[in-house]
């Protein structure tokens, strides 16, 4: 199925005992391939800019599956939403190993700690939480889950923990292709069944976020808003001048995006005209200061959308399947317009079948 991908992704490995440009590389040639099978890699480094490579994603890429009990529950009274949430994704670094290069993570504020200890769903269907993840989500600080009370069993429970897995898969990959890390802030009401609400994430709540995710990675492994804007008066004309680093610089390297609407977008920006001492790019309009990153989920209906941001210089998500509706119907035509569309990352629930 990703097949396309998988071959993008083997284009950028090094070659055996290539560890840099060699002099006699023609940089000039129209391609990688003209450059000579020893300069491939090396031409890629210096042509090609973080907004020219295409790779694949996940979709909340923590999931783990339901427990069977509490899917039944939820069948029994939605069906359509039973099936929505209805997959699952191998660990982290599995995903990594296998070329996925955009993780996404939904995170919950939870200054105190033991906030979610006791989801309603999991109680209601007789699941008890294992004593690991129950000390993992008394500890203060952010949580990692798709749906407070109801799917809440990730593959790492909190965001630090779920951070130092991909520093970690870093370090042990220095030569990698940039890696986008995607953030939806979650806040969701708590359930007419009971169980409990998310808190809000004000102003305080997305510095704590750019304080943790700094905890983890230093400044050398990111690419952060102002390293693409630099000395252009705003982000949007950074970009529009085509500023994203080179490959070769980008190599090893984190970005971070956040996938909110425009609320919660402006409580992070605050005052900023573009986004000036923040970690995260953010989801935006085209025509924002603060533009560079859009996350543009139908590649179908928004196909026109995705081809005039990217030949504009934005970084462009989509996805290639939505709700296990594809998956279920071996429909494989959004997958083929989100790689037809440009956009530089292409998440799907179904890196393996």
């Amino acid at each position: 199925m990703w097949k396309l991908a998988a071959a993008l992704m083997a284009s950028c490995a090094l070659p055996a005992g290539a560890h840099g440009a060699d002099a006699r590389c023609d940089f000039a040639a129209a391609d990688a391939a003209s450059a000579g099978a020893a300069c491939q890699r090396a031409w890629m480094d210096q042509k090609l800019k973080l907004n020219d490579i295409v790779t694949v994603g996940t979709h909340n890429s923590y999931k783990t599956a339901l427990p069977e009990a509490v899917l039944v529950r939820i069948r029994a009274i939605a069906p359509d939403d039973a099936d929505a949430i209805d997959y699952a994704h191998r660990p982290l670094s599995e995903q990594l190993d296998a070329g996925v290069r955009q993780l996404e993570i939904d995170v919950y504020y939870d200054p105190q700690g033991g906030r979610f200890l006791d989801p309603a769903g999991l109680r209601a269907a007789g699941v008890a939480l294992d004593p690991a993840r129950k000390a993992a989500l008394s500890e203060p600080g952010f949580k990692v889950m798709h749906i407070q009370n109801i799917d809440v069993l990730s593959s790492c429970t909190t965001l630090r923990a779920c951070l130092g897995i991909v520093r970690r898969w870093s370090l042990a990959h220095r030569d990698h292709v940039p890696i986008l890390l995607m953030f939806n802030a979650k806040t969701d009401p708590a359930p007419r069944s009971g169980g409990v609400a998310a808190l809000p994430f004000d102003a305080a709540a997305f510095d704590a976020l750019d304080r943790e995710v700094r905890a983890v990675f230093p400044p050398q492994a990111l690419i952060t808003p102002d390293d693409v804007q630099g000395a252009y008066p705003t982000l949007r004309e950074a970009v529009l001048h085509n500023a994203w680093p080179t490959l070769g610089q980008a190599r090893g390297k984190m970005l971070f995006a956040l996938d909110e609407g425009p609320a919660k977008v402006a409580l992070y920006r605050g005052k900023r005209r573009s986004l000036e001492g923040r970690l995260f790019f953010v989801n935006t309009d085209e025509q924002s200061p603060a533009a560079a990153y859009l996350t543009l989920n139908d590649p179908v209906a928004e196909a026109e959308r995705i081809r005039k941001a990217v030949a504009a210089g934005f970084i462009v998500r989509t996805r290639a399947d939505a709700g296990t509706f594809e998956a279920r119907r071996n429909d494989t035509r959004r997958r083929d317009a989100a790689l037809a569309s440009g956009a530089q990352f292409v998440s799907t629930d179904y890196i393996w079948p």
